[in-house]
């Protein structure tokens, strides 16, 4: 008797276990919908803000939408996006590159130099390239083969040295003067379209390319886990010093639009570039954790700040309150990269619990 009224109780637990085993599962099943949710419309965030700000935009002025405020925003975001892509690939690596805005500077006076020498633009070009994938490598070869903890202290470095010399060589003066290829890169249109915008194109089409060969899937391996890409056999100064130098050769490539399009040479170009730079990548949902990221969050992150500045330009916004608003979108877009990464935890979590 005893042993019967043992057997109809377990029965009776496991009978009882199995509804709650399913509400457990059904209630699992329900938070990871939810966590998915929240995760897809934050890696469409960008793109969602960017589409709301461009119909605000346009219903605060009503010369927004023109087709040559079009082309202005497309002109004026060109040497944006362009650093922007070459700071992209940096940041995937879980790195930092501060002398872009520099650089450009540098770049800028050495074609100008070259120019005002009586050279052309088969010169002028090649020596601007040069200058960038130099200082790219310095940067790249110093960080990694100088053992330095962090990108940050060499670029903090270069960005001083560039500064610096670009204001030397040009006396501190503006050096006018581009060869005409420059200036139709710069500041040339088809129709309404700038060329600038086209350049940005074909850079961003490379990019997206690199990423299905070996090393732009390295790229993202060093930058997921630095670690586990040197257990894994993974060439990691192979990646990270290119990666540098690939940012030198888009900041001069930046430094060719700009010169284009102001017909000049200065130290002052580029200011703030690498701020504007990291924030469209930033802004455009990329982690500074690395390994993270794509090509078109980069663009769309340019573009934000491209859009932002021409509206609030065109509704006669002070120029110190832009860089206020700048300020304060990205600080929601790197919280909105912490929010994004609990969910990420939170979301394997109860995925390896509804396996168990």
């Amino acid at each position: 008797m005893e042993t019967d009224c043992k057997r109809v109780n377990r029965s009776e637990t496991t009978v009882e276990a199995k509804p709650a085993a399913k509400q457990l599962s059904s209630q699992t099943t329900g938070h990871m919908r939810s966590l998915s949710s929240a995760l897809a419309v934050l890696r469409i965030g960008p793109l969602l803000i960017l589409a709301a700000m461009v119909i605000v935009a346009s219903l605060l002025s009503p010369y927004f939408l023109t087709p040559r405020n079009i082309g202005n925003i497309f002109a004026q975001t060109a040497v944006i996006a362009t650093l922007a892509l070459g700071q992209y690939v940096v940041i995937l690596t879980r790195g930092i590159d501060l002398s872009v805005g520099s650089c450009v500077a540098l770049c800028s006076v050495v074609g100008a130099m070259f120019f005002r020498g009586g050279y052309g633009s088969m010169a002028v070009i090649p020596a601007m390239l040069a200058v960038g994938l130099a200082v790219g490598a310095v940067n790249g070869t110093v960080y990694v083969y100088g053992k330095l903890p962090h990108p940050f202290i060499i670029t903090l470095a270069t960005l001083s040295i560039c500064k610096g010399l670009a204001f030397e060589l040009s006396g501190g003066q503006t050096i006018s003067g581009m060869p005409n290829f420059v200036r139709f890169i710069g500041h040339e249109t088809i129709g309404w379209f700038p060329i600038s915008a086209v350049v940005v194109g074909l850079i961003a089409l490379a990019l997206y390319l690199a990423r299905r060969l070996v090393w732009g899937r390295w790229v993202y391996a060093v930058g997921g886990n630095p670690e586990a890409a040197v257990r894994s056999g993974i060439a990691v100064n192979a990646v990270l010093v290119p990666a540098y130098v690939f940012s030198g050769l888009t900041v001069a490539v930046g430094a060719i639009i700009v010169a284009g399009r102001t017909n000049a040479g200065s130290g002052l170009l580029g200011d703030l570039g690498e701020l504007d730079s990291i924030a469209s990548v930033i802004i455009g949902g990329a982690s500074f954790l690395g390994g993270r990221g794509n090509v078109g969050q980069a663009l769309i992150g340019a573009m934000m700040i491209g859009v932002l500045r021409n509206a609030l330009n065109l509704l006669n916004v002070d120029i110190f309150y832009q860089l206020i608003v700048i300020g304060v979108v990205i600080v929601i877009a790197v919280e909105s990269d912490v929010l994004r990464a609990y969910l990420e935890g939170r979301f394997r979590v109860l995925q390896a619990a509804s396996a168990d």
